[in-house]
C-alpha cells in the first residue's frame, strides 16, 4: 500500500491526506473494505486513535462508510461523489426549497446593491462555470456553480443573509452536485446568463425570477422523481 509515513505533527489532517489519496488513485475500490485500523496504524506509525479520527472525518464527507462490526468500505472517490451518493430524497428536496428562498431574495437585492465590482466577478464565475460545463468537470463545474450563487447572495449586500446562506455552504454545494451530475455527463447546456443580465440591469424583478425559475424546476423534478436538469 502507496502510502507514507506520517510525520508528528498534524496527524490526524496528515492521515486524512494520505487515505484520500488513496482511495482517489483507486488504492481501493469503491465497495471495498480498506484494511483494519490496526493494520493501517502500524503501515503509518501512528495511533489508532489517530487512525479512527481520520476515518470518522472521511466518513462524514461522504468517502468511507463504517459498517459495525463488519468493516469500513469505500462509498465514493471523491467528496463530490461522496455528496451525490448522500444528498438524495427529501432531504434534497428540503435542501432545494430552502435554497429557493434565500436565493431569490439574494438575486432581487443584488440588481439593486451590486457594484461594478460585483458584477464582473459574477461574470468571471459564470465563465468559469460555463469552461467546467463544457469540459465536463464536474467537480470544477460544481465549485464554480457553488460560487456563484454565493456570490450573488453576497451582492445583495445584506450580512445575515449572506451570513446564513454561508452557513449552508456544505449542503448547497452537496445540492448541486446531486443536481448536476446526469446532466452534465450527457453534456445538456444549462446557463444563469439571464440572472446575471437582470442583475446588470438592475432589475429586481426579473433577476428573483431567473433565480427562482431553475430552482422551481429542481423542485418539479424532485417531486416527480424525474432526471434533474444542471443548476
Amino acid at each position: 500500500m502507496p502510502l507514507a509515513t506520517t510525520r508528528r505533527t498534524g496527524l490526524v489532517d496528515q492521515v486524512i491526506g494520505q487515505l484520500r489519496e488513496a482511495i482517489s488513485q483507486g488504492e481501493w475500490a469503491i465497495g471495498e473494505r480498506i484494511p483494519p485500523e490496526s493494520t493501517l496504524a502500524e503501515t503509518l506509525g501512528v495511533g489508532r486513535n489517530t487512525v479512527r479520527e481520520a476515518v470518522r472525518a472521511l466518513a462524514h464527507s461522504g468517502l468511507l462508510e463504517v459498517r459495525q462490526g463488519d468493516g469500513t468500505y469505500v462509498r465514493a472517490t471523491s467528496e463530490v461523489s461522496g455528496a451525490i451518493r448522500r444528498l438524495c430524497g427529501s432531504e434534497l428536496r428540503e435542501v432545494l426549497q430552502v435554497r429557493r428562498s434565500l436565493e431569490v431574495e439574494g438575486a432581487r437585492l443584488a440588481a439593486t446593491e451590486r457594484t461594478e465590482e460585483d458584477l464582473a466577478r459574477l461574470r468571471e464565475l459564470l465563465a468559469a462555470r460555463d469552461r467546467a460545463q463544457d469540459e465536463s468537470s464536474l467537480e470544477d463545474f460544481v465549485r464554480a456553480d457553488a460560487e456563484f450563487h454565493a456570490m450573488v447572495v453576497r451582492c445583495g449586500r445584506n450580512r445575515l443573509l449572506t451570513e446564513l446562506y454561508q452557513g449552508l455552504t456544505e449542503v448547497v454545494t452537496a445540492s448541486v452536485a446531486a443536481t448536476s451530475h446526469d446532466r452534465l455527463t450527457e453534456r445538456v447546456p444549462i446557463g444563469h446568463s439571464g440572472l446575471v443580465d437582470a442583475i446588470a440591469d438592475r432589475d429586481p424583478a426579473r433577476a428573483a425570477a431567473e433565480a427562482g425559475g431553475f430552482l422551481d424546476q429542481l423542485l418539479l423534478r424532485e417531486e416527480s422523481g424525474s432526471p434533474h436538469p444542471t443548476t
